[in-house]
C-alpha cells in the first residue's frame, strides 16, 4: 500500500491482517510490507537545505582528508565544492542577499593555509609520493586561481578569523541535537547541516522564538497526530508492526520536552547575542596568544637618561629570543622614543632609540631571502630618514661601530653612540631591491614599488653628507658605491645636449658625478671588489651615452677582462653587463667590427638570459637543487635593469653579417676560411640547406634574407630586410635617435654590398667605372674611390685606378672558377692521403705489441720475458720497422709533390 494512504479504511486493515497471519513469522520477509511506509513520516526540505548539506558534507570529507594528508582526494573534493557551490548560487543570491557564507569563505581559508603549509615544507615536499607531489602541485594551482573571486571576503575572514565563531557552532549544534533527537514523536523532521549565515544577518533571518522547527521544513501528518493516537488507543494493536514497536515511557516523554526547551532557550541566547551585536561594534580578534602591554616605567618613577637607557637594554635583550613579539617589541620602542623626546632626554638618546627601531624592523622577517612587509618598510623609510636628519642637525653627536657599549656617552658633549649608519642604509638598499624582484614587473605594484627609490637615493645622499663630514675613506668608498648602482644604469639627455652646446658647459651632469665618484674610488680604496664595480659602472655609464673612447680606454688600461674570472658572481654579472652596454654603444658609433668583439662572448653561449641575471632557463641535463635556484634568484636583476635581449641579438646578428658576408664573398673558393661569426654562420647554412624558404618573420629571418640579397650585392632588398620591416623597426625604436641608427645602417650596408659585389664579380669585368658604381650604390663617388682604394692596399683586390678615365682596371692574377675547384679538390685529396698514412702507421705501430695479435703476442711477450736477450732483439726489430716507414712515407711525399707539379701545369696548358 502507498505512504499516501496511511489512514485507510477498517476492512482494508483487516484484509491486510488476515494476509499476514497466513505467513511464516519466523522468516525476515514477513515483516517487509508495505505497511512499513505507513509510519514513515514525509519531509519536504527547502532547496536552500538541500544545498546547504550537500556544501557541509563536501566540507566535512575535505576535512577528513586533510587530516590525514590525502592530497589526491582532497583535490577531488575540491571540485566537487566547486560544482556544489555553483549550484548553490541561486540560492545564495537569492537567502542570503548575495554574500558568500562564512563557512564556506572559513572552509576556503583552511585549505588555503593548508596547501601553503605542505608547499612551504620543502622536506616533507621532497617525501611525498609522485601522485601527491603531482595533485599538490595540481590543487595549488586551482585554489589559488579559484579564491581571487573571493578576496574581499577572505581577508575580511582572515581580520578576525574566530569572530562569530561560537555562534555557528551552537546553531550547527543545534540543528544536529534536532536530528540527533529524531523529534519522531512531534516533527519528524530528518537533521540537516544547513550553515549558518554571518551573525551580522541572523536577526534578519531568524525563526520566530516559538518555532522549534525549520520554516521551510512541511510534515504532512501533523495534523492527524490527535486521530492517531486516539486510534491507537482503542485499537491497541491495529496491524501487525505495532506488535514490535518500541513504546516509548513518560520519562523518555519528559527527557524529550526538556531537550525542546532547551533548545528553545538556546537559539533565544543566539538570536539576542546576534541584536546585541547588530547594534554594537565588531571587535577585532589577534590571531594567536594575546599578550598584554607591559607598562614602561612606574608612575611615580622619575625619567631620566640611565633609566631609559636601562629600559631600552631590557627590551632589546629579548631580541631574537624563542617567545619574542616582535611587533610588540616595535610598538615598545615607538612608545620609548615618545617618552625620550617629552621628557627632552637629548638628541643623542633619540637617535640610540632610532637605530634600535631600524634593527627591530629587520628582525622582524625572520626569512632573509623573503622581503620584509609594505608597512615595515615604510616605517624603516621614515625612522631611517629621521635619525640621518638628528645625526646631521647635530655635529656633537658620533655615531660609529667603533665605539665600544661601555665609551657610550648621552650626557656631555660629544656624544658618542654605538652603531653603524652605513650598514643600515646597505641593508635597506638589499630590502628595496628584493621588494622589487618580489612584484610582478609587469603589474602597477612594481611602478608603485619603484617610486620609492626617490626615498632611497634621499636616505643614501643623507648618510654620504654624514661620512663626508665624519667619516673614514673606507666608509665613504662603501657609500659612494651604493649611489653610483643607483645611478650608473640610468640615461641623462642632458650629455648629450651638453655635447651639441644646447646647454651651458658649466651644467652639472650625470657624467659629472660619476667621475667624481669614480675617481675618489680608484684614489681611496683599499679593496679590489669595490674598485673594479666602480670601474665597470663607469664604463657603463660612459658607453650609455656614446662616449665611446673613454669608455673603451678605460676597459684597455683596467685590463678586466685578464682577471674578472676570479671575481665573484655579482661582479661577473656587472662585467657582462658592461660588455653588452658597450657592445651597443661601439654599434652607434659605427664601429661594427668592435661591437661584434664585445657582443660575441655572450652571445655564442646561448645563454644571455643567465649572464645578465635577467632569468633562468630550464636545465635540460641535469635540473638545479632547490637551494641552488634560490640562489640564482638571488642574483637576478630588477626589471627595470634589464637590457633588451631581442636588440642585443639583433645587433650581434647584423654586425656578424656586415663582415662575414664580405669575408665569405673574398674567400669563396679558400677551403680553409674561418668563421667569424659561428652562430650567425649556421643561421645561414641551416637557411640555404631549406629546399622551400618562405617570407621571413622572425628577426633572426629577416638577417638571414639580408644577408642572402648582401650575397648578390643588392643591398636595397638588404636594406628593406633590416631597416623598413615592422618587426625590425620597433627593435631600432629602442635606441635613442633612432633615425640615426637607421641612417648609419644603410650607410654601412650599402659599402658592405658594394664591396660583396667586387669580390663576386671581378673577375667578370675587365674594367669597371666608379660614377656607375657610386649611381648603383647611390654614394658619392668620393667615397667610392676610397672603398676600392682600400681594398687594392690591404691586397684584397687585384686591380688598379685610372684615374683620367675614373675606372678600376681589373688584373687577372686570380684563378678562374675551374682552376679554384680544381685547386679545391687537390687540397682535399691531399688530406685524405694524410689520414690514410696516419692510420696505417698507427696500425704498423701496434703490431708486435702484446694483445693485438692473440696468443702469439702473449708467447712473444713471454719469451722475451723468459729470454735475456730478447729485449735487445725486439728493439732492434722494432727500429729495422721505424726505419722501413720512414723510408716509405719519404717516397709517397715525393710522388704526391710530383704528382701536384703534373696537375699544376696541365691546369696552366688548358
Amino acid at each position: 500500500m502507498s505512504r499516501f494512504f496511511a489512514n485507510g479504511s477498517d476492512s482494508e486493515s483487516e484484509s491486510s491482517e488476515d494476509e499476514i497471519q497466513a505467513t511464516n513469522f519466523n522468516k525476515a520477509s514477513a515483516f517487509q510490507f508495505s505497511d512499513d511506509e505507513e509510519e514513515v513520516k514525509r519531509v519536504v526540505r527547502s532547496t536552500k537545505e538541500k544545498r546547504y548539506e550537500n556544501l557541509t558534507s563536501i566540507i566535512k570529507t575535505i576535512r577528513n582528508h586533510k587530516k590525514i594528508k590525502d592530497i589526491p582526494n582532497t583535490l577531488s573534493s575540491f571540485e566537487d565544492l566547486t560544482r556544489a557551490y555553483q549550484k548553490a548560487l541561486p540560492v545564495i543570491s537569492k537567502e542570503e542577499n548575495g554574500i558568500t557564507p562564512r563557512f564556506y569563505i572559513r572552509c576556503l581559508a583552511e585549505l588555503e593555509d593548508f596547501i601553503n603549509e605542505v608547499w612551504e615544507d620543502r622536506e616533507g615536499r621532497k617525501n611525498l609520493s609522485k601522485n601527491n607531489s603531482k595533485s599538490l602541485g595540481t590543487l595549488r594551482q586551482k585554489v589559488r586561481k579559484y579564491i581571487k573571486d573571493f578576496e574581499d571576503d577572505l581577508s575580511r575572514f582572515r581580520e578576525a578569523p574566530d569572530q562569530e565563531s561560537e555562534a555557528e557552532d551552537e546553531v550547527v549544534a543545534l540543528e544536529s541535537d534536532g536530528g540527533d533527537a529524531g523529534d519522531d514523536s512531534d516533527s519528524g523532521v530528518k537533521p540537516t547541516e544547513a550553515a549558518p549565515k554571518a551573525v551580522k544577518t541572523a536577526p534578519a533571518k531568524a525563526a520566530p522564538a516559538d518555532d522549534d522547527d525549520s520554516d521551510d521544513s512541511i510534515d504532512w501528518d501533523s495534523d492527524s497526530e490527535s486521530e492517531t493516537e486516539s486510534s491507537d488507543d482503542e485499537n491497541q494493536y491495529q496491524n501487525m508492526r505495532e506488535r514490535f514497536l518500541k513504546r516509548t515511557t513518560e520519562k523518555e516523554e519528559k527527557d524529550d520536552d526538556k531537550r525542546k526547551d532547551k533548545r528553545k532557550e538556546q537559539k533565544i541566547k543566539i538570536r539576542k547575542r546576534a541584536e546585541d551585536d547588530e547594534d554594537g561594534e565588531w571587535e577585532t580578534v589577534v590571531k594567536g596568544h594575546v599578550v598584554e602591554k607591559p607598562k614602561m616605567f612606574e608612575k611615580d618613577a622619575e625619567i631620566d637618561v640611565p633609566l631609559v637607557l636601562a629600559k631600552l637594554l631590557e627590551i632589546m635583550s629579548a631580541r631574537g629570543k624563542k617567545r619574542t613579539d616582535r611587533r610588540l617589541q616595535i610598538d615598545l620602542l615607538f612608545e620609548l622614543r615618545d617618552i625620550s623626546d617629552q621628557h627632552n632626554l637629548g638628541t643623542a638618546v633619540s637617535v640610540k632609540i632610532h637605530f634600535n627601531i631600524i634593527s627591530a624592523i629587520y628582525d622582524y622577517n625572520q626569512k632573509i631571502s623573503e622581503p620584509m612587509k609594505l608597512e615595515h618598510w615604510a616605517l624603516l623609510l621614515e625612522v631611517m630618514q629621521s635619525m640621518m636628519k638628528l645625526l646631521l642637525a647635530n655635529a656633537d653627536i658620533i655615531m660609529s661601530e667603533s665605539v665600544a657599549e661601555e665609551h657610550e656617552e648621552y650626557v656631555t658633549a660629544p656624544f658618542y653612540v654605538r652603531g653603524c649608519p652605513l650598514a643600515a642604509v646597505e641593508r635597506l638598499d638589499d630590502e628595496f631591491v628584493k621588494l622589487l624582484k618580489e612584484c610582478d614587473p609587469h603589474s602597477n605594484d612594481y611602478v608603485s614599488r619603484l617610486k620609492d627609490e626617490v626615498n632611497v637615493v634621499k636616505t643614501i645622499e643623507l648618510v654620504l653628507q654624514y661620512f663626508e663630514r665624519s667619516g673614514t675613506n673606507n666608509e665613504r668608498c662603501r657609500i659612494y658605491l651604493r649611489k653610483i648602482e643607483h645611478l650608473y644604469y640610468k640615461f641623462d639627455p642632458e650629455v648629450l645636449k651638453k655635447k651639441r652646446g644646447e646647454v651651458p658647459a658649466t651644467t652639472s651632469t650625470s657624467v659629472d658625478v660619476m667621475d667624481k665618484l669614480c675617481k675618489f674610488i680608484y684614489a681611496k680604496d683599499d679593496t679590489d671588489r669595490i674598485r673594479t664595480r666602480a670601474i665597470l659602472a663607469h664604463i657603463y655609464h660612459h658607453a650609455m651615452h656614446d662616449n665611446w673612447f673613454q669608455a673603451r680606454d678605460l676597459v684597455l688600461m683596467s685590463h678586466l677582462q685578464d682577471n674578472i674570472d676570479a671575481a665573484d658572481p655579482a661582479t661577473r654579472i656587472l662585467y657582462n653587463r658592461m660588455m653588452a652596454n658597450l657592445g651597443l654603444c661601439a654599434f652607434r658609433q659605427e664601429n661594427v667590427k668592435d661591437a661584434h668583439h664585445c657582443l660575441v662572448d655572450l652571445m655564442v653561449t646561448g645563454k644571455p638570459k643567465e649572464l645578465l641575471a635577467q632569468g633562468l632557463l630550464p636545465q635540460r641535463q641535469h635540473e638545479r637543487s632547490a637551494e641552488q635556484e634560490k640562489i640564482e634568484k638571488q642574483r637576478q636583476m630588477p626589471f627595470h635593469m634589464h637590457i633588451n635581449l631581442e636588440l642585443l641579438e639583433c645587433v650581434y646578428l647584423v654586425s656578424a653579417m656586415l663582415l662575414e658576408i664580405p669575408y665569405i664573398a673574398a674567400h669563396e673558393f679558400d677551403a680553409r676560411r674561418r668563421m667569424i661569426s659561428k652562430t650567425f654562420y649556421q643561421q645561414l647554412r641551416s637557411s640555404e640547406r631549406q629546399s622551400l624558404v618562405g617570407p621571413p618573420e622572425s628577426m633572426r629571418e629577416h638577417v638571414v634574407a639580408a644577408a642572402k640579397a648582401m650575397r648578390c650585392g643588392n643591398w636595397q632588398a638588404c636594406a628593406n630586410f633590416i631597416v623598413n620591416k615592422k618587426m625590425n623597426t620597433k627593435v631600432w625604436d629602442l635606441f635613442y635617435e633612432s633615425d640615426r641608427v637607421r641612417e648609419m645602417l644603410t650607410k654601412f650596408i650599402k659599402e658592405e654590398s658594394l664591396r660583396t659585389y667586387l669580390f663576386t664579380y671581378s673577375n667578370v669585368y675587365t674594367s669597371i667605372s666608379i660614377p656607375s658604381l657610386a649611381q648603383m650604390y647611390e654614394l658619392p663617388v668620393p667615397k667610392v674611390h676610397s672603398i676600392i682604394s682600400k681594398m687594392i692596399i690591404n691586397e684584397e683586390l687585384m686591380a688598379s685606378l685610372d684615374d683620367p678615365s675614373e675606372t678600376v682596371v681589373m688584373h687577372r692574377s686570380e684563378p678562374s672558377r675551374l682552376q679554384a675547384l680544381a685547386m679545391q679538390f687537390v687540397d682535399k685529396v691531399t688530406n685524405l692521403v694524410d689520414v690514410n698514412e696516419k692510420v696505417f702507421d698507427m696500425k704498423q705501430g701496434n703490431f708486435f705489441q702484446r694483445g693485438n695479435m692473440g696468443n702469439r703476442g702473449d708467447r712473444g711477450y713471454n719469451r722475451n720475458q723468459n729470454n735475456q736477450g730478447g729485449n735487445w732483439l725486439g728493439q732492434r726489430r722494432d727500429r729495422n720497422n721505424r726505419n722501413r716507414n720512414q723510408r716509405g712515407h719519404h717516397k709517397n711525399n715525393q710522388d704526391r709533390q710530383q704528382q701536384q707539379q703534373q696537375q699544376v701545369q696541365t691546369i696552366d696548358e688548358e
